[in-house]
């Protein structure tokens, strides 16, 4: 039980928080101050399960010592240039990560929501340059329920109501079908004016919904036919999050623009990057597009390190095993309180069944109150997504929290 004198001193962080900073959040009111690996500490010094890993940023554990040396070396040698010069980072981090993914080109940015603007501007330049498009007339088919960022373009196709509205006049040009709906997809790209099809190859903040076997490699093909470029929105599906290393993996698909972020910069810096061919990413020349920070040096130095750590540590494999072990006791549990349990690797959510239209954030707060922190996403789901480096023992204890904290929903 806490003391009176350490909940107002938690609540002095807060207040301060809420008076200075903007209100665009609604955070579990807990106060972290320390991360290490699967483990988060608050200002008290209580200790927690992370299963949000900061929307999947943090997809190698908090502080992982290997890209926090490789932070600090470059940090203490060079941080920016701006890309007016070149430096001795981006070549190498260039040649990496296409190497990696199997493809010609990297055009590397800082958030994700930044790497999904370039892929549509990319996409519209390449329509115009090489499909023959008119000018100005092109399309982009995008997914309801998607989310791929909040600047005013991105908002501008997104169903939620919440992140449009008052923030119009909203940005033309996009097609909105529904999810997992191959034929609706089909039936769109008849429109000659599409130029490319932007999708999530799981919806995560839809609450994680993951599309029916095969429905991925039918819209790669859907559009390969129609000469539409696909486009896979791998910010936080992707990097070994579901199991696999990309998504898009299990079904053998390769994107025609490919674009990760989130755990690219290793929980240590936002890095982002969109990854093309040359018949597509050398349609942007100099001066049509880029950024003060994208591929600065420090960025460069831990990226490469935070996608080798998941493969040298077996990250990805991990994921899948331990996903998979989490589902299974989720669904032992045998809870009335949760209607859906559904996820790949280590990227799952379940949908809260209650009468209440708050439950889902009650439970987390009871959650929090037993050591384990998740937030809720659009009312009565919750996203749990450890660190990749979880083990079998810790997935288990984490089973016992979330059965103790759901006799909470009991007493309503």
């Amino acid at each position: 039980m806490k003391t009176t004198f350490e909940i107002n001193y938690t609540q002095q962080y807060i207040e301060r928080e809420l008076r200075f900073g903007a209100h665009n959040y609604h955070p579990i009111p807990v106060v972290l101050q320390k991360g290490s690996g699967v483990w988060l500490w608050d200002v008290e010094g209580k200790r927690y399960f992370d299963f949000l890993s900061g929307y999947s940023a943090v997809n190698q554990g908090h502080c992982h010592p290997i890209i926090t040396e490789a932070f600090i070396q470059q940090a203490q040698t060079l941080t920016l240039t701006s890309r007016a010069f070149y430096n001795d980072k981006l070549g190498a981090f260039a040649e990496f990560i296409t190497r990696r993914f199997g493809y010609d080109k990297v055009l590397p940015m800082n958030s994700g929501a930044e790497a999904v603007e370039t892929a549509i501007k990319l996409c519209r330049k390449w329509a115009y340059e090489v499909k023959g498009i008119e000018e100005n007339k092109a399309k982009i088919i995008v997914c309801e329920n998607n989310f791929h960022g909040r600047t005013s373009t991105i908002i501008s196709f997104s169903s939620d109501p919440q992140a449009k509205h008052h923030f119009g006049p909203y940005m033309q040009g996009f097609i909105s079908i529904p999810y997992n709906d191959a034929d609706a997809l089909k039936e769109a790209l008849q429109d000659p004016q599409v130029a490319g099809f932007l999708v999530e190859p799981i919806q995560g903040e839809a609450g994680v919904i993951v599309p029916a076997d095969g429905y991925l490699q039918q819209a790669r093909a859907l559009c390969k036919n129609a000469g539409v470029l696909f486009m896979a929105d791998e910010i936080q599906t992707g990097l070994g999050r579901t199991g696999k290393m990309l998504a898009c993996d299990y079904e053998n698909v390769r994107p025609d623009v490919l674009i990760l972020g989130k755990a690219l910069g290793g929980g240590m810096i936002p890095v982002s990057a969109v990854l093309a061919d040359d018949d597509v990413m050398l349609t942007i020349k100099p001066g049509e597009h880029g950024s003060t920070f994208g591929g600065n040096p420090l960025a460069c130095a831990v990226a490469i390190k935070a996608v080798q750590v998941i493969d040298e540590e077996k990250m990805t494999e991990n994921a899948c095993r331990m996903g998979q072990l989490f589902r299974e006791e989720l669904i032992k549990l045998h809870s009335p309180h949760i209607g859906v349990v559904r996820g790949k690797g280590l990227m799952n959510a379940i949908v809260i069944r209650h009468q209440d239209s708050d439950a889902a954030w009650k439970l987390c707060l009871a959650l929090k109150e037993n050591g384990l922190l998740c937030k809720p996403t659009h009312g009565d789901k919750i996203r749990l997504t450890p660190p990749l480096l979880i083990n079998e023992e810790q997935i288990l204890e984490s089973i016992d929290i979330i059965k103790k904290s759901l006799s909470v929903l009991d007493e309503d």
